[in-house]
């Protein structure tokens, strides 16, 4: 009966839902777009070109692990129960994570499963696994380390203590730092305690050095206090130079201390201001308090002699934040032919730079993004760094020249929500013809990311693609399509630069955006009354952007084609804007048909022509609505201040209103107080002007408008094909439905009332008619208390209701619903959850993306020279390092084995263990074996050197021979000429 009496008072013949049974309400969750939480890691391998980013937990959920390929190429592993990532680290094919409560973890990169974890004997402080080992070393605060066998999957008996403590047992409360293996000799691992640096030898069993830094009294050390006494700071960092030569030691005083790695001596401390301030001055004079160092890179170019220092951190307090200090060291001098000034020299820098970051913001870490090597630390050779902003923020930036890098087409779609963050999304249906057209050619660097092959997926019926435009913080749009479950056909990104078309950069906030479904024309409106156009077009000016000044037109429109981007050759062109001037923009909206919408705060409407373009039509919604009576000043004061009222919700449609005779072009507006306002834009001369067609008046804000055809349901909008139509005087008998946060109303415009259902118990938030496919059509709604419900058309009966835990209560009134079903909300401040109305129930699953490409091999780890292993350094390698490591009762691993195998064929080079002989030598027999095989090739060199000997000195009797016999020669000819 109420679908009956709803239907005669709306004016609709048919039950649009008949077909649509309430257990069919039951939603998807299909995807994720961007980052859950906070970001506390992140880890790059450039042999598989895969980008991984671990975050926090927080009341959003638990910390989660995102990795990332080309593309649209993505993986996301959840941990069993809730916490936070403290590092991620790519280790052969593998990621190994370390969380807060102390838990290692491997992870199968393909599946996205956990493949194994343990629980670490204490509080953990770092972790260190290399590329080319089973191993992942564990360093624990009390200072002890230990090994984790990542083939085997289990701990290894291999411990070491605390060798400080054991250096110097007096010292108290000596913590472990970092650690880091040598680049070149896998068997030396540098220790960082807080008191000082050891070289530990895992041939010898030994620390082989002790570094520990003092400032002698009278020397004005890194902070410049207590001058007159023997100083100690603690350690902060502590890394190798790319090629062993030297060791950096960071002090929480703002010293840089360079050692030599082979006698232990200082060559240079400084900060980044001064040098040589271990050594005593006459009267050292007090130095600024300094930012402690975030974090530390010896970074080097394929040439790992020519390096440099990436810091993070030890600027002056007093100084404003400048980003990340890169100091240019250059090729390293030969040590064995060097002298002590020159080795000094070197440390000091050939020049010294910054790479800019938003002021005011610290740079909380940094991620190198190495060419091809994952050796020397992850530093070889990079072509990017990512820095972690203390807000949360990404900010990608060139190497060494620090130019910033847009994450558009370079980075998955969800890192750019935190890139920086997103702060407003919107919906468009786009013709799918058009968007498949829509691929912008901007110039563009070297791809960050590579790896990774996309499962396939099956193609949409559908032509309409979902496209989403997602406002950042910079003032930029991205603009990409999340498709639907299907193959993404055009999976790259568009991107507008509001800020330059304004050519404002500052207090640029981005309020309202729109995208014409059709033709894909685009409309951004601002907080300072702005409303800027763009349009498909190649770029005239790319590559030589002209230096012309617009002057402000306020309430006019004005052409800024001149300031397109410059680097953009085809794309979204900026073409007009429009200076509303009338309070920051609330609603805009576009047409397929011509015409923009544009509705401000302040109450003002405006329509815009694009044809000229003019602005045909302003006006305010208080010449509209009528004014209450009222008893008193006071009382008609304060009633005028609550009921201010401007546009919320604006929409084109095409449908015949009240008792017209015709169809018309009509503009719906919706304002915060639950009025519509109906204007019919008709042709008037050469153009078009817009009239009021009525009022009608709902309660509270209008939440969203739905034009559609009384008789199917279908969308009633302002296209080209029906607009078209009304020139062959085509009638479409259309309906409005008006969801405002407390009631929905189905009626014919401009002022009828047709019939309504009011929400007693909860808000709605957003909400659109929808199509269940072959089903029918009906009103999905999301509501404030978090659940999503379904009504019939034209009964409003409820089909259904599901909870959406995972949506974040403070956004709700953010979320949208599209008329193929599809429902957007905010899980958090930087992730968005797509779900299907009209689905089965399905889990949010993981994709079935490859990550892994096993036919790309890693690089072989640098390893000492022959000379060095001639003159008495002991090569290490991986198998060695297994035995070492692992005892003779260990198996041999596939990473062993291959190696051993790659080692026999080669036939070359230092000889090491095979996994037999490996279990059967013992240690003194090893040592004996490397003596003979160095004494060996000593003997060698000896037996050719004095080969060498002997044929020099037999050429040298020769060729006296042979000058005496030319002597005697010339004597007897002299004499004999004078007889003759």
């Amino acid at each position: 009966m109420a679908v009956f009496i709803r239907g005669k008072q709306a004016g609709m013949q048919h039950d649009l839902s008949a077909n649509i049974i309430p257990g069919s309400f039951v939603p998807d969750d299909r995807a994720r777009y961007g980052i859950n939480s906070q970001i506390s890691c992140i880890a790059y391998d450039p042999v598989q070109s895969l980008l991984a980013i671990g975050t926090n937990e927080s009341k959003f959920g638990s910390g989660r692990i995102y990795v990332f390929g080309q593309s649209r190429v993505q993986k996301f592993l959840v941990p069993s129960r809730s916490c936070s990532f403290a590092d991620i680290q790519f280790s052969a094919n593998r990621l190994v994570s370390l969380d807060t409560k102390n838990e290692v973890a491997i992870w199968n990169l393909d599946t996205g499963k956990r493949i194994a974890a343990f629980r670490a004997p204490g509080i953990v402080t770092c972790m260190l696994t290399d590329p080319m080992l089973d191993w992942c070393f564990v360093g624990m605060q009390s200072g002890e380390i230990c090994a984790y066998d990542l083939d085997r999957e289990r701990m290894s008996p291999f411990r070491l203590p605390n060798f400080w403590a054991e250096k110097d047992p007096k010292t108290r409360a000596v913590t472990l730092v970092s650690m880091q293996l040598h680049p070149r000799d896998i068997g030396k691992l540098l220790i960082a305690y807080t008191h000082g640096v050891v070289v530990y030898s895992f041939k010898q069993n030994v620390p082989n050095k002790f570094f520990e830094y003092q400032v002698p009294p009278g020397a004005p050390g890194g902070s410049g206090v207590m001058v007159e006494s023997m100083r100690r700071p603690k350690v902060t960092h502590a890394l190798w130079h790319p090629t062993g030569t030297f060791i950096l030691t960071a002090h929480d005083d703002g010293s840089l201390v360079f050692w030599d790695s082979k006698d232990g001596r200082v060559v240079m401390a400084r900060t980044l201001y001064e040098n040589n301030i271990h050594q005593p001055v006459p009267n050292p004079a007090s130095t600024a308090p300094k930012h402690p160092y975030v974090r530390i890179a010896w970074c080097c170019k394929q040439n790992p002699e020519d390096s440099g220092l990436l810091i993070a951190g030890g600027q002056k307090v007093d100084e404003p934040l400048s980003g990340l200090t890169f100091i240019d060291l250059g090729v390293t001098p030969n040590y064995a032919t060097s002298s002590w000034q020159i080795l000094s020299d070197y440390t000091k820098g050939k020049r010294q730079s910054t790479l800019e970051t938003p002021p005011g913001v610290e740079v909380a870490n940094f991620f190198l993004i190495p060419r091809s090597s994952p050796h020397f630390a992850g530093a070889q050779d990079p072509i990017a760094v990512m820095t972690l902003l203390s807000s949360g923020e990404l900010l990608t930036l060139s190497f060494p020249s620090g130019y910033p890098i847009s994450p558009t087409n370079q980075l998955h779609p969800s890192v750019s929500f935190v890139h920086p963050f997103a702060t407003k999304f919107a919906i468009t249906i786009l013709d799918r013809a058009r968007w498949l057209g829509m691929v912008e050619n901007r110039n563009q660097g070297e791809l960050l990311l590579k790896g990774g092959a996309e499962a396939p997926r099956p193609r949409r019926r559908f032509e309409g693609r979902t496209i989403i435009q997602v406002a950042h913080a910079d003032s930029t749009v991205r603009i990409w399509d999340v498709g639907h479950g299907d193959e993404i056909e055009n999976p790259s990104q568009l991107q507008v630069d509001v800020a330059r078309a304004l050519d404002r950069y500052e207090d640029v906030e981005i309020t309202a955006m729109t995208m014409a479904p059709t033709t894909g024309e685009f409309a951004v409106g601002t907080n300072k009354g702005e409303v800027v156009i763009y349009r498909w077009d190649g770029n005239k000016y790319y590559g030589n952007p002209p230096n012309q000044k617009i002057e402000p037109n306020p309430g006019g429109i004005t052409n800024i084609s001149t300031r397109s981007e410059p680097s953009l050759k085809t794309g979204l062109m900026p073409h007009s804007l429009y200076e509303m001037m009338q309070g920051p923009i609330s609603v805009v909206k576009t047409s397929d048909v011509g015409f923009i919408a544009v509705g401000s705060e302040t109450g003002f409407i405006s329509i815009i022509d694009l044809r000229g373009p003019s602005v045909m039509f302003q006006a305010s919604t208080s010449e509209f609505l009528k004014q209450e009576k009222r008893s008193s000043f006071l009382k008609r004061s304060s009633t005028m201040q609550m009921n201010k009222e401007w546009p919320v919700v604006i929409e084109f449609g095409v449908m015949t209103l009240d008792e017209d005779k015709y169809s018309s072009i009509c503009c719906f507006v919706g304002t915060n107080m639950g009025k519509i306002i109906t204007f019919k834009i008709l042709p008037s001369g050469g153009g078009y002007n817009a009239t009021l067609a009525g009022v009608a008046h709902c309660n509270d804000r209008v939440v969203s408008i739905c034009p559609i055809v009384a008789d199917t349901g279908k969308p009633a909008l302002a296209t080209g094909p029906a607009v078209a139509g009304l020139r062959e005087g085509k009638h479409v008998n259309g309906l409005l439905v008006v969801v405002t946060q407390t009631e929905a109303r189905i009626f014919k415009p401009a002022t009828a009332k047709g019939a309504s259902k009011s929400f007693d118990d909860y808000l709605c938030d957003a909400a659109a008619v929808t199509e269940f496919e072959l089903h029918g059509m009906a009103l999905v709604g999301i509501f404030g208390d978090r659940m999503v419900r379904a009504f019939s058309l034209p009964g409003l009966k409820e089909l259904g209701s599901y909870p959406l835990p995972m949506i974040d209560g403070s956004r709700v009134n953010s979320s949208a619903v599209t008329e193929d079903g599809e429902m957007f909300c905010w899980t958090g401040p930087s992730e968005i959850a797509i779900l299907q109305v009209w689905g089965t129930g399905l889990e949010l699953e993981n994709t079935a993306d490859k990550l892994i490409n096993p036919e790309l091999e890693i690089p072989p780890r640098p390893t000492i020279s022959n000379v060095q292993w001639i003159s008495g350094t002991q090569y290490v390698s991986p198998t060695d390092l297994d035995l070492l490591i692992g005892g003779p009762d260990r198996p041999p691993s596939k990473r062993m084995m291959n190696a051993s195998a790659m080692e026999r064929d080669a036939g070359a080079g230092p000889s090491t263990l095979s996994s037999e002989a490996a279990s059967a030598e013992g240690w003194g027999q090893y040592l004996q074996r490397q003596l003979n095989e160095r004494t060996e090739k000593l003997n060698i060199m000896n037996d050719s050197l004095d080969s060498a000997a002997d044929s020099s000195q037999k050429w040298a009797d020769d060729v006296s021979k042979f000058v005496g016999q030319q002597k005697r020669k010339m004597l007897l000819g002299s004499i004999t000429s004078k007889f003759t």
